[in-house]
């Protein structure tokens, strides 16, 4: 008889050791974008880092230290877009934040939707959707594997960095509302806003964080790795004068506008990302579910101080101590070794120009917010005409074909006057046709960076490279802060790195564009790729 219990207690052992063999993907994956991040903040910062957050990545994951964008422009949603599609703006059709519709003749947001309208928030942000994305993300390949049964949700500060990664058919979006402290999504994802978010809501955080002041975590001499406070460039923050610690937040008139330009925006998005793994039960089933998260409030510290500044790392200091905050959740809700997670960025940074002045390295300004005029002006000086050109942005030119067309010039006759100016402009590296690079398949590092950047319908007719370290200027000459969008390093540069459920142990140190993040989590979901994917899967992720 004990022989014959055996057997069966052997028998039902071996087909649970089957089951558990035959699982083949985690239960949650966690996508996180670390909006403007240098890769070199990993290591820079690295000593003051706690051991469960940046380093738990680091240390237990897989790193790939080479990573960079693979396209010009570096931008916020262009970068998004990108990760979570696998290819560039020339196929999935996000080539900037906002650009200007050569149809429509205006300037169109990435996430803007007229058809919408909002749901919880305020009205002027609620008219959101992903339909300017013209390829299916990683996120869809997976609602569609599951046919709708996986929970797939977004979230950030900023809409579009929860509108692109969530795709075309999640069951939510998220972003926060600066009019109302709260997060909101719009009429594409709800019709009304889920309990517990309205409960989130409830709690009224933005105000509560804003009630106190923004001192350093450690103390700020321990801050080595960074400049002096208050260097050349960085903006005035806060109400004050002057850019140094510490900042007295409950004085400034705006707190819940103030919030996304503090560590604390990046807090409140990962308490919202703990409440939705329990209120959504994430990750509970053998149906992999997707949180999509992208950590905002870098990118505002980033602009308006600099890459080398103190409260730049103090941010840092601050989001490693969200993120070992997020994983531990992720443990206890999911169960340790049941979830993978990736984090990179959606771009780097330039540092501060006039910072770089100071120490007699190559950088400056050049002026592209009043480009548009000095060139109309030097068109109607050559031809007679004025309004030739209907924009410059983006580093790119949009002429007006329609006036053109009345006339007696062609569109060549233009460009090529308007290249021939522009190549003997300061600040101003190369400048090339639209219809060059439109058709371009050579291997030139410039041209290849701005084909994969061009999408017909969407892109301009003349494009610029503008020199190492410069940035578009101040009119007025009032330069502070900097900004992101080449193809330089210091913009491209940025962190991947992959921890958990299937995935290996190491780094390397092998080139890796961002395009390849998305195929290498379809590879380890064994689901389709992305519809315009053009990026491979990082084997050695797995191996």
């Amino acid at each position: 008889m004990n022989r014959i219990i055996l057997v069966i207690v052997g028998l039902f052992s071996g087909f649970v050791g089957v089951s558990q063999e035959g699982v083949k993907r985690p239960k949650l994956v966690v996508g996180i974008v670390v909006d403007q991040m240098r890769e070199e903040y990993l290591y820079r910062f690295y000593d003051h880092y706690s051991e469960g957050g940046f380093k738990r990545l680091m240390n237990d994951g897989f790193e790939v230290k080479n990573a960079h964008f693979n396209y010009i422009p570096t931008k916020t949603a262009p970068g998004h877009a990108s990760v979570y599609t696998g290819t560039t703006p020339r196929v999935h059709g996000i080539i900037a934040n906002d650009w200007y519709d050569k149809e429509e003749k205006r300037y169109r947001y990435c996430v803007e939707d007229e058809t919408m309208t909002q749901v919880g928030g305020s009205a002027e942000t609620g008219k959101i959707s992903p339909v300017n994305l013209q390829t299916t993300t990683v996120t869809d390949e997976l609602a569609l594997f599951y046919q709708e049964r996986a929970k797939i949700i977004g979230m950030s500060i900023k809409d579009r960095g929860a509108v692109l990664p969530a795709g075309h058919q999640p069951d939510a979006a998220y972003w926060y509302d600066t009019q109302t402290g709260e997060f909101m999504t719009s009429s594409y994802y709800k019709e009304a806003l889920p309990k517990w978010v309205k409960k989130f809501n409830k709690q009224g955080l933005a105000d509560s964080y804003m009630q106190g002041a923004w001192e350093t975590f450690f103390p700020i001499e321990k801050y080595v790795e960074s400049g002096d406070d208050n260097r050349a460039g960085e903006r005035p923050f806060a109400g004050k004068n002057e850019a140094t610690f510490p900042y007295d937040l409950k004085a400034y008139s705006k707190p819940r506008s103030l919030i996304k330009s503090t560590p604390w925006g990046n807090t409140i998005l990962a308490e919202f990302a703990k409440a939705s793994l329990e209120s959504e039960g994430l990750g509970q089933d053998e149906v992999t579910d997707f949180l999509a998260v992208s950590f905002s409030s870098t990118d505002y510290v980033g602009h308006t101080f600099g890459p080398y500044s103190k409260e730049v790392e103090d941010t840092y200091v601050r989001l490693d101590r969200d993120l070992e905050s997020l994983f531990q959740a992720l443990d206890e809700k999911v169960g340790k070794g049941q979830w993978t997670v990736f984090l990179t960025a959606d771009h780097a940074v330039a540092p501060i120009p006039e910072a770089m002045k100071e120490k007699h390295m190559p950088a400056d300004y050049w002026g592209e917010r009043s480009a548009r005029e000095v060139l109309n002006a030097k068109l109607n000086e050559a031809f007679g005409i004025d309004s030739l050109i209907e924009s410059v942005s983006n580093e790119q030119l949009f002429l007006n074909h329609d006036l053109i067309g009345e006339s007696s010039l062609t569109v060549s006759d233009v460009k090529a006057y308007l290249i021939s100016l522009l190549k003997k402009t300061d600040g101003i590296n190369a400048v090339y046709d639209g219809d060059d690079i439109s058709n371009y398949s050579g291997n030139n590092y410039d041209v290849s960076m701005l084909a994969a950047g061009y999408n017909q319908h969407r892109s301009g007719d003349i494009l610029l490279i503008i020199n190492s370290g410069w940035i578009d200027g101040d009119p007025n000459g009032e330069n502070t802060g900097t900004t992101h969008g080449s193809h330089y390093s210091y913009d491209t540069h940025v962190p991947m790195l992959f921890y958990g459920w299937g995935v290996h142990k190491g780094k390397t140190y092998d080139y890796h564009p961002i395009t390849d993040i998305a195929p290498t989590i379809s590879m380890l979901l064994n689901i389709g790729l992305p519809s315009g994917a053009t990026g491979q899967p990082i084997v050695e992720v797995f191996e």
